[in-house]
C-alpha cells in the first residue's frame, strides 16, 4: 500500500511539473506571438525562426489547418531545451563525476589541454585535436547515455530476423542494453575505461550499431556535433582552472527524469 501511495504521489508531482513547464513555455510563446502581431521584429533565435516559419506557412495556405498548433510549438520548445541543453549539461556532470573518481584520466586530460592550448583561449581547431578528452566523453556517453530508451513506430510491415512487425508496432530501443552488452564491450563493460575507444567507435563495436548515445540512422541527432563541441569547450575551460575530486559523501544513484542524471 505504501509503495502505491508513493507511486501516486510521484505521478502527481510529475503531472504538476509538466503543467508548470507547459505554462511557462506558453507564456513565452504568447508574448512572442503578440509582438509579431504588433509588427515587432522577429528575434533571431530558434523560437523566433520557428514562429516566423510557422506564420508564413499558415499565411501561404490561408488557414490554420497547415502549420503547427500552439501545443505543437510548446512541444518543440521543450525539445529544444531537453535535447539541446539538458543532455549536454548532464554529459558534463557525468564527466565531472567520473574524472573526479578516476584522477588518472583527469590528469591526462589536463595535460592534453595545456599541451594543445597553453595560455591561449580554446578555439575550434584546437578542440578537434583533443584525443584524450574525446575518448573520455565517448566512454561517459556509453556508461551514462542522455536518453536510456528511444521509441520508434513501425509505419510499414517490417521483417526483423524471423519476426514480422505489423504496421503500428511500437518499439522501444533500450540504449543501456546495447551499451552494457559484454559480448561487444568485454567483461569490463561496467568499468570506466576510455582507452577502449582509442582506435575509434567502429573498431571497438566491431562494426555493429552498438553505440547509440545520439540515436542512429536517418533520425540520428542533428545536434550531436555541436553538443560534443560545446561539451569540449566547457571541459577545457574547467580543466584549465580547476582540479577536483568527489566528496566521500557522494552517493551514486543514477535516475531518469526524461534524461539520465545523477540523483541530487
Amino acid at each position: 500500500m505504501a509503495a502505491d501511495i508513493s507511486t501516486n504521489e510521484k505521478q502527481q508531482e510529475d503531472e504538476r511539473d509538466c503543467r508548470e513547464v507547459k505554462g511557462l513555455v506558453k507564456g513565452i510563446i504568447d508574448k512572442r506571438v503578440a509582438e509579431m502581431k504588433e509588427g515587432g521584429s522577429i528575434k533571431d533565435d530558434l523560437l523566433g525562426i520557428l514562429l516566423d516559419s510557422n506564420y508564413k506557412e499558415i499565411k501561404q495556405h490561408g488557414n490554420n489547418k497547415f502549420g503547427l498548433s500552439i501545443d505543437d510549438v510548446i512541444e518543440e520548445c521543450k525539445l529544444f531545451y531537453f535535447a539541446g541543453q539538458e543532455t549536454t549539461a548532464n554529459l558534463l556532470v557525468w564527466t565531472m563525476i567520473l574524472v573526479g573518481q578516476h584522477v588518472y584520466w583527469q590528469d591526462r586530460a589536463r595535460e592534453e589541454v595545456l599541451k594543445v592550448f597553453g595560455d591561449r583561449k580554446p578555439d575550434i581547431e584546437g578542440l578537434n585535436h583533443l584525443k584524450i578528452i574525446n575518448i573520455i566523453f565517448l566512454e561517459v556517453l556509453r556508461l551514462y547515455p542522455p536518453v536510456v530508451g528511444m521509441p520508434r513506430m513501425i509505419y510499414k510491415e517490417t521483417k526483423l530476423g524471423n519476426i514480422t512487425l505489423p504496421v503500428g508496432t511500437l518499439l522501444q530501443l533500450h540504449t543501456m542494453l546495447s551499451h552494457y552488452d559484454p559480448s561487444i564491450w568485454g567483461d569490463d563493460v561496467k568499468e570506466f575505461k576510455p582507452e577502449r575507444f582509442s582506435q575509434g567507435v567502429s573498431k571497438v563495436t566491431k562494426g555493429q550499431t552498438a553505440f547509440i548515445p545520439f540515436g542512429g540512422g536517418p533520425r540520428v541527432c542533428i545536434g550531436q556535433n555541436f553538443a560534443m563541441l560545446e561539451a569540449k569547450m566547457s571541459l577545457v575551460m574547467i580543466m584549465s582552472c580547476f582540479s577536483f575530486k568527489l566528496l566521500p559523501s557522494y552517493s551514486h544513484a543514477p535516475h531518469t527524469i526524461i534524461t539520465l542524471q545523477p540523483h541530487t
